[in-house]
């Protein structure tokens, strides 16, 4: 079983370590633009918010499985959870504020012992809409989560389910051995309550990422083909698929420098860079919180700990949405993964 980097004490679970490999190589010698050149040439930097619509908070770095190339370094050995005392400021905040949407994500998000809680209390605050993004396995990993999906139906959460493809080979080996036969399990117990059929309002939809050091294929036929191979083996339904690129930080990065892809990858992320792309990056609309209640531009800042820029609102206890709103967004060589094609972002494609 593969353990997390911070388990096998490895050098790239220190910050400091993968922001020296994403500043060095080709980006030091001067091979390759740096993210902030690249913007400044398209007069997009300093990088900023259009106002924030979607919190994204991270319930813990806990989860049930431990995937190859997960950008949060989570697993079984991983035990950091938000407390309930956060959560009812993040609650506050929503009550507080236009925010449309509450993201949860992990880690496996429903395996923070106050999750449930937190989901029924955040649908009383009005917020528009809450999400979940499931691994699918945690359903099927013991009798406490059998009765999720009934859970998510009776609360209304839009589920985000990731299934790296439509084949045992593929997805056993970026997730592990048994993950394609569970998420299959888990799929169809989600139909069964109404998640995924045409024309419910319980929607879920999927998520793709490649397994190797390569961009996704186009969204739209990746998309007609896990709909179709899905329906066809297993009569399973799905609303809509999202590609989203593999983020050169935390496994990934390992996976990278390990199988010498590294500078190539980054030439292929580069040469890939698409303005219309960099206009729609989801840090202009998102923030992220990390189970300590620090704030970040996104999920990958906050792997790499780069804090908003709003020094006095850099903690939910401090929250100021006027600040947010007006702050600049830090950019690093790993956005290029976000504005490469035709982009990407926890809500798939953006150009």
């Amino acid at each position: 079983m593969i353990k997390s980097l911070k388990a096998r004490d490895h050098k790239l679970a220190q910050i400091e370590e993968q922001l020296k490999v994403l500043s060095g190589g080709d980006f030091a010698n001067g091979e390759l633009p740096t993210f902030k050149d690249k913007m400044e040439q398209i007069g997009e930097y300093p990088l900023k918010p259009t106002g924030i619509e979607i919190l994204q908070v991270n319930l813990g770095y806990m989860c049930n499985q431990v995937c190859q190339h997960c950008h949060v370094d989570a697993g079984p050995d991983r035990k950091e959870i938000m407390t309930k005392e956060y959560m009812e400021i993040l609650l506050s905040i929503l009550r507080n504020t236009q925010i449309q949407t509450l993201d949860l994500t992990g880690g496996a998000p429903e395996m923070n012992p106050e999750f449930r809680w937190f989901v029924t209390e955040a649908r009383k605050t009005g917020v528009k809409e809450i999400i979940v993004r499931s691994n699918l396995t945690i359903i099927r990993a013991n009798k406490k989560y059998f009765d999720l999906p009934q859970f998510f139906k009776d609360n209304n959460v839009h589920v985000i389910s990731s299934l790296p493809f439509y084949n045992k080979d593929k997805t056993d080996k970026q997730r592990g051995d048994g993950v394609f036969n569970k998420s299959i399990e888990a799929l169809k117990m989600l139909n069964e309550v109404g998640y995924g059929i045409e024309g419910s309002e319980l929607k879920m939809d999927l998520v793709y990422n490649p397994n190797g050091a390569y961009l996704p294929a186009d969204q739209s036929m990746l998309e007609a083909d896990f709909k179709r191979e899905l329906d066809k083996d297993f009569g399973i339904k799905f609303h809509q698929l999202f590609a989203i690129t593999n983020i050169p930080i935390s496994r990934f990065l390992d996976y990278l420098v390990a199988s010498d892809n590294y500078e190539d990858y980054m030439d292929t992320l580069v040469t890939a860079f698409n303005p219309a792309a960099a206009k729609g990056v989801m840090c202009r609309n998102t923030v992220s919180v990390d189970y300590d209640g620090y704030m970040y531009d996104c999920d990958f800042n906050q792997m790499l700990d780069m804090k908003v820029a709003s020094k006095s609102s850099q903690h939910i206890k401090d929250f100021d949405i006027e600040k947010l709103n007006n702050r600049a967004i830090f950019v690093h060589q790993h956005c290029y993964g976000c504005t490469a094609g035709a982009g990407s972002s926890c809500q798939g494609v953006v150009a």
